[in-house]
């Protein structure tokens, strides 16, 4: 089931209804503004039940099933993987699992159900007739064929018993139409038999730097192979923490789908092991770090000693339960999340999800707070303009720590803001680097509508032939190199787009540009000034260049320059701005070609 259910109250007629809920399951509950009193409020229903649902929330509206159908269709693609979706009627007497049955709607629609004293409207064939969602095991457990699930449960429907070996997981009518079988070795399943392996083995893994992948799945595969024991009952990859940025041992927890978890060096000392090494010692602080680190993450016994390749050791250790829980430490996520101007119209799913992920968000608090109801209740550290560094420090440091830390950054991160200097962060040698920990974080960018785009698409379509962008900041760029590119953007006839085109003390920089842009292009050149793109105080207005002034520019503006071929076209929505591509050159003459890269 997706973590952190989110309960949403449209009106004051289901909002006690909404509370209960929220009390219920310990959740956060989001109210519609001006009609509730919650204290996280959403301005649209549809686009806020769409954010939560792409973001990974389970979704819980008190509401019209209606409502929370129309807000998240669009994005209904994978059933394996979407949350569950549940609409409560306003009274709480019915509760009605939309979407995620075999994903925890079920289970939860009859826990909200129990709470308020209403009635659960499960229609799931397998929850309705005996109760049970085979292909969703208690925690600690995995199905190694959920593919065979549907016609293991179609054959029960159909009035057949199941013979269950190894542990009874469910409670289903005895017979030999199907098998459930659970077991901790590679046992093959099929339409007539599921077969569940009990994740009690912790694989401890050591490798030498830039070791090879295949190398380290073919020992931990030999390791496997002899203890007798299916990779679906590993429950995780562990190793010492000065390793969690190895791709090998990334690429083995990913191939078996467990998590990657680490120790220190004197945690795994402090582990009595059958096979300790002096030389291992000697070079990562502890005797043992395969063997130590099974052991740590299982508390249980060795099954399969350490055993080496060239660059490579592997080790399994077995707990006495199915380990649900994860001894050690994650490797540490940053993600990049670039919000766009900041309305969640405009902001992307994954984008909304890495957000939901994050344990802590860090930025410019303006950046922050347009998340709105999706940064709610989460840890933040906020920094003023001016601190970027500073900010993507303790970004990286506290991503170190094992924390998934959400950076976000409006416009795109990867353009003229935060993306390049947590690289360059990461680069440094010298006294201003981040520490080794933060250098080891798995770093995630996101993409997201730019500034150049938001102007572009409001004006029409400048960008249709080549383009480019230029800063006209001398803060952390030397005045004759901005210069020296817009002479050279000026002769290629180039369509500019100029960021931070003037700030409180640098007001010259924007005329001697125009001025430079006018020996090489028509003085009517259109261009727009666009200011606070996908924020409702937005405006954008044309002007030609030579009467380009630098008093109507902020901040907050985008300025962008047409090319000699870049015209305005009148639409019934007014002017529009556009830079031919060069079709009609091409259909001169009846030149058909195809294959043209777009």
């Amino acid at each position: 089931m997706a973590l952190n259910p989110i309960v949403l109250a449209l009106n004051a007629a289901g909002e006690d209804t909404a509370w209960r809920i929220a009390d219920a399951l310990n959740c956060p509950l989001h109210g519609r503004e001006d009609r509730t009193t919650a204290q996280i409020t959403f301005p649209n229903a549809l686009d806020h039940a769409r954010d939560l649902f792409a973001a990974g929330h389970a979704v819980i509206g008190v509401c019209a099933s209606g409502i929370l159908i129309r807000a998240i269709a669009p994005l209904l693609a994978d059933k394996t993987a979407e949350p569950p979706v549940i609409s409560v009627s306003d009274d709480g007497k019915v509760v009605v699992p939309l979407l995620g049955g075999h994903r925890g709607a079920n289970r939860l629609a009859r826990q909200v159900a129990g709470a308020l004293g209403g009635t659960a409207a499960v229609t799931t064939a397998g929850d309705v007739a005996l109760g049970v969602a085979l292909d969703e095991p208690p925690v600690g457990y995995r199905l190694a064929n959920p593919e065979d699930a549907k016609d293991v449960m179609a054959a029960l429907l159909s009035g057949g018993g199941a013979t269950q070996t190894g542990e009874a997981l469910f409670d289903l009518p005895t017979g030999d139409a199907v098998e459930i079988a659970v077991t901790e070795a590679q046992v093959t399943g099929g339409p007539a038999k599921l077969v569940y392996h009990s994740q009690r083995f912790a694989l401890g893994v050591g490798c030498a730097r830039d070791a090879d992948a295949q190398e380290l799945w073919d020992n931990v595969s030999a390791v496997l192979a002899e203890a007798g024991v299916a990779p679906g009952a590993v429950a995780s990859v562990n190793t010492l923490d000065l390793k969690l940025d190895e791709p090998a041992m990334n690429l083995l927890a990913a191939r078996l789908g467990v998590p990657l978890r680490a120790f220190t060096a004197a945690d795994l000392s402090a582990i009595e092991v059958p096979n300790p090494s002096e030389v291992v010692r000697a070079e990562v602080g502890t005797a043992s770090v395969s063997e130590a680190s099974a052991l740590a993450a299982s508390k249980g016994a060795l099954v399969v000693a350490k055993r080496k390749t060239a660059a490579t050791t592997a080790a399994l250790a077995r707990a006495a339960d199915p380990i649900t829980r994860h001894a050690g430490r994650a490797r540490g996520r940053l993600s990049i999340v670039s919000i766009g101007p900041g309305q969640a119209a405009w902001r992307t799913p994954e984008a909304s999800r890495l957000v939901q992920e994050a344990e802590e968000l860090v930025g410019y608090g303006l950046y922050i707070d347009l998340l709105g109801p999706l940064a709610a209740g989460k840890p933040r550290a906020d920094f003023p303009l001016g601190g970027e560094e500073a900010r993507c420090r303790h970004a990286l440091e506290r991503a170190g720590e094992g924390r998934n830390v959400a950076l976000i950054c409006s416009g795109d991160a990867g353009i003229y803001a935060m993306g390049a200097l947590v690289f360059e962060l990461m680069a440094r040698t010298d006294d201003s680097a981040v520490s080794a920990a933060a250098r080891r974080v798995e770093v995630v960018c996101t993409p997201g509508v730019s500034a150049l785009q938001a102007a572009a698409a409001r004006a029409g379509a400048p960008l249709g032939h080549d383009f480019c962008a230029i800063s006209l900041s001398d803060l952390l760029t030397p005045r004759e190199d901005i210069v020296k590119r817009l002479n050279a953007a000026a002769q290629g006839d180039f369509v500019i787009a100029f960021y931070n085109p003037v700030s409180r003390r640098r007001r010259t920089l924007l005329a001697e540009a125009r001025d430079i842009l006018l020996q090489h292009r028509p003085a009517d050149t259109p261009v727009m000034l666009a200011s606070s793109l996908g924020r409702p105080e937005e405006q954008f207005r044309y002007r030609r260049l030579d009467a380009l002034d630098v008093d109507e520019v902020d901040m907050l503006t985008v300025v962008l320059v047409g090319s000699s071929h870049t015209r305005l076209v009148k639409t019934g929505d007014g002017a529009r701005m556009f830079t031919p591509r060069g079709y009609a050159r091409k259909m001169t003459g009846g030149d058909l070609e195809t294959g043209e890269t777009t």
